[in-house]
């Protein structure tokens, strides 16, 4: 089914700088809106349902699950996460543009159900820098860094299957390469239509 909203789904390895990229295209482009995950943990802090996150409890979680209301979920650190696949059409049927930060799995997986999904891979310029921005993250220990560029390497290989790559190696040059990214997908024929369809229909245009 055709939206008049678009769908980015961003993925990349660990350290590569997704979210980073991510929250700053937010604040430049109020057009395009976050996914809002559901999730059985308990708010944090400041956090409100609907604005975070979907604060649901187990049952309600599983409910969805059995119903496949879930695009993707995972079980995280205790708790389960999910991406709704009616929370993000609803979303996108008003015409706004939708971001989704997800593994390179979810991202394959949204990308079957979503056909239009513009799917986005973020890579580092390098090896030595990737494992030098994990580093100096200061949040794991030498073997956890380990692991995270043996995952690096497994989830790289999956860039081929994305319709964009952004190497990250200048953040305000990558973070132009987003919105870049963004805005000629707006423009396609197919998304000008479906955001445009009055306008087309006016032209007799099909």
């Amino acid at each position: 089914m055709d939206y008049p909203g678009n769908l980015f789904v961003v993925a990349a390895p660990s350290g590569a700088g997704k979210s980073s990229l991510v929250k700053a295209l937010l604040e430049l482009d109020a057009q395009v809106q976050p996914s809002v995950s559901h999730t059985t943990r308990a708010p944090r802090g400041q956090e409100k349902h609907g604005r975070e996150y979907f604060f649901v409890s187990t049952p309600e979680f599983d409910s969805m699950v059995l119903a496949d209301g879930f695009v993707e979920w995972a079980f995280v650190h205790g708790h389960r996460y999910g991406t709704s696949k009616r929370a993000i059409e609803e979303r996108i049927a008003t015409g706004a543009d939708v971001i989704l930060e997800i593994d390179f799995q979810g991202a394959l997986a949204i990308k079957r159900i979503f056909a239009n999904a513009v799917l986005i891979f973020i890579l580092p310029p390098s090896w030595e820098e990737l494992r030098s921005r994990l580093e100096r993250r200061g949040e794991d220990a030498p073997d956890v860094i380990d692991i995270r560029l043996k995952n690096a390497a497994e989830e790289m290989e999956q860039a081929h299957e994305f319709d964009f790559v952004i190497i990250n190696e200048l953040f305000e040059r990558a973070l132009f390469d987003m919105k870049a990214i963004v805005h000629a997908q707006r423009l396609k024929f197919s998304a000008q239509r479906r955001a445009r369809a009055a306008t087309f229909k006016a032209l007799n245009i099909s």
